[in-house]
């Protein structure tokens, strides 16, 4: 998701983040990730832009990475079309620990949960009575949930600094993945410090998911059973070989 120079601060902003992994199951009917991520922002007419070099801001991503062991925050979702028309709106928290763990918890409009141990990845839909099984590596390889829960080497490996600026306190940096079998086309991200503000993501049709944290947690307060997931009774479980059963 693109966000255009001067559009990344206000209520006007057009971002998206953990996309791939968020479309990719959006697409799916069960809707979230596609990751890992809240600006607070005033109209970017009155922001001083003050653009960077790239390596520059690649130094100041190492440092916020560097010695991330976990995370947890509310967000609020925002996802618009490629005519930056309303597409959907959705809250709740998450949580991730390297490597390779996290959950989402959407609360409002619908309740969903995404669960990773990282080994696999569990979808709950609480509406459709149905809970998805995938493995984690095949649907996190270079997407930003990758990035930030520690999957896949270096975020170096997986992405090119395309462009970065300073903007009311915050770095934002665009960030290209080097992948090309990737659904998204450009990936933000704003820092403040040690602290994750926002994460935007742009699919290859133009959509974009705007991620926006608050309460945002840096390496405190993650325990190992949030990253575990037991399907309840009842529900169609459907794991990645396509065979369904009924939770026990």
């Amino acid at each position: 998701m693109y966000v255009p120079v001067g559009q990344i601060s206000g209520r006007e902003v057009t971002p998206a983040m953990y996309q791939a992994i968020y479309q990719h199951l959006y697409k799916q009917g069960m809707w979230m990730l596609t990751l890992l991520c809240v600006w607070v922002m005033v109209p970017a007419t009155v922001l001083a832009q003050d653009v960077v070099s790239a390596e520059s801001g690649a130094v100041q991503l190492d440092k916020f990475m560097t010695g991330l062991q976990s995370l947890q925050a509310s967000f609020t979702q925002t996802v618009k079309d490629s005519r930056n028309q309303l597409v959907e709106q959705s809250s709740g928290t998450l949580a991730i620990k390297k490597p390779g763990k996290f959950r989402w918890e959407y609360l409002k409009p619908n309740a969903q949960t995404i669960v990773s141990d990282g080994a696999r990845i569990w979808l709950y839909d609480p509406e459709l009575e149905q809970v998805t099984i995938r493995r984690a590596e095949l649907s996190l390889n270079g997407t930003p949930a990758a990035l930030l829960s520690g999957t896949g080497g270096s975020w170096r490996d997986s992405f090119e600094v395309e462009h970065v600026e300073q903007r009311d306190g915050m770095t934002v940096l665009n960030l290209a993945p080097k992948r090309t079998d990737t659904d998204f086309k450009l990936l933000q991200m704003a820092l403040r410090k040690d602290e994750l503000v926002a994460m935007s993501l742009t699919d290859k049709l133009g959509q974009t998911t705007l991620l926006e944290f608050r309460q945002f947690k840096r390496n405190a307060g993650v325990t190992e059973a949030q990253f575990k997931f037991a399907a309840p009774k009842g529900v169609d479980v459907i794991d990645q070989s396509g065979a369904a059963a009924k939770g026990q």
